[in-house]
């Protein structure tokens, strides 16, 4: 879920900047500084949209810039437990499917993908069921729902979102699409 937070932080200023301390260039800068940044709380922060106020100056000894306090928004995407999301499939593994939600990406783990088998295809970077000849690919839009969500600050790229399609109303789009006119032509 994305979501938009006030939020205050420090930020310091290079000696070749000080002379023009604008709210521009202070967005830059926290936007340099933050984002990407995951945070256990407020989740990855995609953007600094907007300074509303930035403090006074401090310098601090042997350091060449001036740090000023500054209040700001930001959009943040949070995933959260057992919400339903919308994603691409980004890459297909052995093991499964890594869907781009957001900013960061999902495991949607073979087992929780169809409760066929599905054989892995590395030459076409697919996973494909023999019984009814559905396949999962790089590209596909697929609709899941958050199971397990561990987020590691200090690494953003080691966290770890675990996703499910194997309820109703779940899966790769196109299946869901065939399912719904298989079940009106009844």
């Amino acid at each position: 879920m994305y979501k938009r937070a006030r939020l205050t932080d420090t930020i310091e200023v290079p000696p070749e900047h000080l002379a023009d301390v604008t709210p521009d260039l202070v967005k830059r800068l926290l936007q340099d500084k933050l984002e990407g940044r995951m945070d256990e709380d407020l989740g990855s922060i995609v953007t600094v949209t907007e300074v509303h106020d930035i403090g006074d100056g401090a310098v601090l000894p042997n350091r060449p810039g001036v740090y000023y306090e500054a209040e700001f928004d930001a959009l943040a995407f949070d995933p959260e437990m057992q919400e339903v999301i919308d994603g691409e499939v980004v890459e297909v593994v052995n093991f499964g499917a890594f869907v781009g939600i957001g900013p960061v990406d999902g495991l949607l783990h073979v087992s929780q993908i169809s409760d066929e088998y599905l054989a892995y295809d590395e030459e076409n970077q697919q996973l494909a069921s023999r019984e009814s000849n559905q396949v999962l690919g790089v590209g596909d839009s697929v609709r899941a729902r958050i199971v397990t969500k561990s987020i590691d600050e200090r690494n953003p790229r080691e966290s770890k979102i675990g996703l499910t399609a194997k309820q109703p109303g779940l899966g790769k789009h196109g299946w869901l699409q065939e399912k719904r006119e298989e079940e009106e032509g009844r």
